[in-house]
């Protein structure tokens, strides 16, 4: 597996079948005296949940400890989603920054690689189920950059073809965008087990590559204390860039 951070240390365990990373440092893209971001890698917990390995590391921890200061993540991606992770440094702008979260009026851009050819925009606008079994409205819209097509059988296919996606989640249900794309039959490569497994495997037999092609690319939200109107993006990790070479993709 490549690294994502040259400044990073993975070591990987193997551990009923489930690889651990444990990280030194994360790459920290923006700073000042009430928020910092990262550019959280592939395979990487926000926080310790009921299904984490004790082994496990997790960005608050990792950050907390770089810094040496306490750390609030005011949002959440999921452990297999990289990109930007924004934390508070104070419980207040914590408090803030997860209500303008909740309120939508923070703006999230991901880029994600998907099964076919996606139309050249769209809306999906379908409910998903909710940690408690609740269903509950979702939007999600999307702009298609480029579409490809390689000379590899897929299933009955004689051909593979794939979508380099901008999305845009109005909503922010968990694996919201995951659960999207499988609905419309675009599914993220790499995603378990919302995606392709046929798809998943020829990436994994092929080419060693198992992570899922989802990137917070952007947020884009007023200052919670200088009102400034702020963008924050993360670059895309090694393993995302690699795929977009296999694949065919123009260089993004």
């Amino acid at each position: 597996m490549m690294l994502s951070n040259p400044d990073c240390i993975f070591m990987m365990i193997l551990n009923n079948n489930i690889l651990i990373s444990i990280i030194k440092e994360l790459e920290i893209i923006y700073q000042d005296e009430y928020l910092v971001a990262v550019n959280k890698p592939h395979g990487l917990l926000v926080h310790r949940t009921k299904l984490s390995n004790e082994r496990n590391l997790f960005a608050l921890q990792i950050l907390r400890d770089q810094l040496n200061r306490h750390v609030f993540p005011v949002h959440r991606l999921d452990r297999k989603t990289s990109g930007v992770l924004l934390f508070a440094l104070d419980q207040d702008n914590n408090r803030q920054m997860q209500l303008n979260f909740s309120l939508g009026e923070v703006n999230k851009k991901y880029l994600a690689i998907v099964r076919g050819y996606c139309n050249e925009e769209g809306i999906i606008n379908y409910p998903v189920r909710k940690e408690n079994g609740r269903l509950a409205e979702a939007l999600t819209i999307f702009n298609t950059i480029e579409k490809v097509e390689i000379d590899i059988p897929s299933g009955p296919h004689r051909t593979s073809r794939y979508s380099l996606v901008e999305v845009f989640p109005k909503t922010g249900r968990m694996h919201q965008i995951r659960m999207h794309f499988s609905h419309i039959s675009h599914p993220i490569i790499g995603d378990r087990p919302h995606g392709c497994q046929i798809q998943n495997r020829l990436f994994k037999n092929k080419w060693n590559m198992t992570s899922m092609m989802l990137h917070a690319e952007e947020l884009s939200f007023s200052h919670p204390v200088s009102g400034e109107k702020m963008k924050i993006k993360a670059a895309l990790h090694n393993e995302f860039k690699e795929t977009i070479r296999i694949l065919g993709f123009r260089p993004h």
